[in-house]
């Protein structure tokens, strides 16, 4: 029973490992990094400064969602809405 736990335990971590790095691969992928960096501005804020302003709920994910996909105040990204989402919820700092 006890190994079994581990297993569940350990094979949960990898699940969120992976969600993260595809939320990661999104984000690279739409080209976020072209003007957000991690530390530092540079076209846009960095994330840093993105994740201390908002939190990465469900509201604040469909708000920049409509305004990239659709070139309002920021520029216009081409993927799915599902990728964008998933870019945006990287840069909140969410999984």
């Amino acid at each position: 029973m006890k190994s079994m736990l581990i297993v569940l335990a350990a094979t949960g971590g990898l699940l969120v490992s992976a969600s993260a790095s595809a939320s990661e691969d999104a984000f690279k992928g739409a080209g976020c990094p072209t003007c957000h960096e991690a530390e530092k501005k540079k076209v846009g804020p960095s994330l840093k400064d993105i994740r201390a302003k908002h939190k990465p709920d469900n509201a604040t994910v469909d708000s920049y969602a409509a305004k990239i996909i659709g070139g309002k105040g920021h520029p216009k990204r081409k993927g799915s809405e599902e990728d964008i989402k998933a870019a945006i919820t990287f840069a909140l700092g969410g999984k």
